[in-house]
């Protein structure tokens, strides 16, 4: 007998990722010519919107 196992998951890279391995591969061909700072600038988004997320919340529990 054969199991099955229906316990997988598949955690892809992500928009930010992409975003992220598009513009260094950009950068390293030459076609851009940006600064490191924004190269690397999407892999801030998802703690810029946790600290932001957090901020309303902080908001929210003084005002109430």
């Amino acid at each position: 007998m054969s199991e099955n196992n229906s316990n997988s998951s598949s955690n892809g890279i992500g928009f930010c990722g992409l975003l992220t391995v598009l513009f260094v591969g950009l950068k390293l061909t030459n076609y851009i010519t940006w600064s490191w700072l924004w190269i690397l600038s999407p892999l801030w988004i998802p703690a810029l919107i946790a600290i932001g997320l957090l901020a309303i919340i902080a908001i929210y529990s003084i005002i109430n």
